[in-house]
């Protein structure tokens, strides 16, 4: 494996990096590495999908999903991959939301909050979401070929939304912007994955995208950076999962604020920069060996 960015790659003593067992590009940090399969069928993404939907089963299958499915696979992810997570200054690892929601009691959140962090294997979401105790008032903006595959029931029911693709126009964009609009209105919040593609067990934090950082500028909603890490699968975690995945956990930070009194481009880039330092920072990084954005 040449992997050369892990050469230079400097972590803190206590941060655990898994073994490299993948030839990573070195150069498009948004080459799509996991090649799902698209035999499901679903509805055109295009300027009459319902982005927003109200209607009673999609009420009640997304209610379900956080309430049963979610929390189901959140202690799933406890036993197999020994999901644990703190806040960023802790020293206790928690496998109980509570004391991570009387922390964020103390931060402004209550119109919502746009959770930012890197997207390194299958149940990163789920894990976060497990960590924050997220709630079913939670969107996702997503890639929109993957409700194809067989993810799309657990795609749909975490809060994911389809991204329209360009040649489906302007109109299904400006669409796709509304529902935003909407979902920012009624206090959601929202999730995002700055790196856009999935990159298994993969320990440098990529380059970000600017979507989430333009929402939150647009939104005056506060970033909170999550980084998920690993750690060695040891003692009788050995027996309940694949010996070469590691454990997993993630570490919270605090909300990034955006300042709307500053020019729209220069803020952007600004958020941008700061939480890609952060999550770097949290994730026990001390020199990444990408930049912040291409």
């Amino acid at each position: 494996m040449t992997n050369k960015r892990y050469e230079q790659l400097r972590v803190t003593p206590d941060t655990y990096v898994p073994p490299v067992t993948t030839d990573f590009p070195e150069d498009d940090p948004y080459v799509g590495l996991y090649k799902p399969v698209y035999d499901r069928s679903f509805p055109e993404v295009d300027a009459a999908y319902p982005y927003v939907d109200d209607s009673w089963r999609n009420r009640l299958r997304v209610w379900l999903g956080y309430n049963c499915v979610l929390r189901l696979l959140g202690w799933i992810l406890r036993i197999r991959y020994g999901l644990r997570w703190r806040m960023a200054g802790e020293q206790q690892w928690h496998r109980s939301s509570c004391p991570i929601r009387r922390r964020l009691k103390q931060y402004n959140l209550d119109n919502g909050a746009i959770t930012i962090a890197n997207h390194c294997y299958r149940h990163d979401c789920a894990s976060v979401f497990t960590a924050l105790h997220q709630h079913h008032h939670t969107r996702i903006p997503m890639f929109a070929p993957n409700f194809r595959t067989k993810d799309q029931f657990y795609l749909r029911i975490i809060g994911g939304i389809p991204i329209p693709a360009p040649e489906a126009g302007l109109s299904a964009m400006k669409a796709f912007n509304a529902a935003f609009d909407e979902f920012h209105r009624r206090g959601y919040w929202l999730h995002i994955f700055p790196e856009a593609k999935r990159w298994d067990w993969y320990k440098p934090v990529r380059p970000f995208q600017k979507g989430a950082f333009t929402m939150a500028y647009k939104y005056n909603m506060p970033l909170l950076p999550c980084a998920v890490s690993f750690r060695p699968r040891t003692g009788i975690y050995r027996w309940l999962g694949p010996k070469d995945e590691p454990l997993t956990q993630v570490v919270i930070g605090e909300p990034i604020y955006p300042d709307t009194t500053q020019p729209r481009a220069a803020e952007t880039e600004r958020l941008l920069r700061v939480t890609h330092e952060k999550l770097c920072q949290l994730a026990g990084i001390e020199h990444n060996t990408w930049p912040s954005s291409l």
